[in-house]
């Protein structure tokens, strides 16, 4: 899929009600032969900050999933592939917090959002769609490096 079709993708999945985290990991599913209910039951806690705690943003956790399918290790001991899996994690994160301040869902949310409008969810529309399709198309750059100019 094309970066653009991905971050179509994963915000189709976020307007139909997935949180951050499935819509993020979702977009990527097929890609890596993740069936679509394993990666739905797989990030489903991970929406609202971990489970609404507000806590790391669940667009970034799926964006972490996704890395870890690319990038991650199967054997305990490979701790090449394990080390540099995490630094793209690292590099992920900070790409976020780059561009937000923060990795953190409520102080993402207090930025650009009230307290009535996250009381009211609209957060979700104001904030939390534009960190969706941000974060995949960070992800989809930092796994299709090849496929930077699309």
């Amino acid at each position: 899929m094309t970066k653009q079709n991905t971050i179509s993708a994963a915000l189709s999945y976020f307007d139909e009600g997935y949180a951050c985290s499935q819509s993020v990991l979702l977009a990527f599913a097929r890609e890596f032969e993740l069936d679509e209910k394993t990666a739905k039951l797989i990030s489903s806690t991970f929406g609202g900050g971990m489970g609404r705690l507000r806590e790391k943003c669940g667009a970034v956790t799926g964006g972490f999933m996704v890395l870890g399918l690319k990038y991650g290790n199967i054997a305990p001991t490979d701790m090449d592939t394990k080390l540099d899996c995490y630094r793209k994690v690292r590099d992920l994160n900070g790409k976020v917090k780059g561009l937000y301040g923060t990795t953190n869902c409520g102080e993402i949310l207090k930025q650009h959002a009230t307290e009535s409008e996250i009381a009211e969810r609209k957060h979700h529309k104001i904030v939390c769609r534009r960190v969706v399709g941000e974060v995949t198309e960070m992800v989809y750059e930092m796994i299709h490096p090849e496929n930077i100019t699309e």
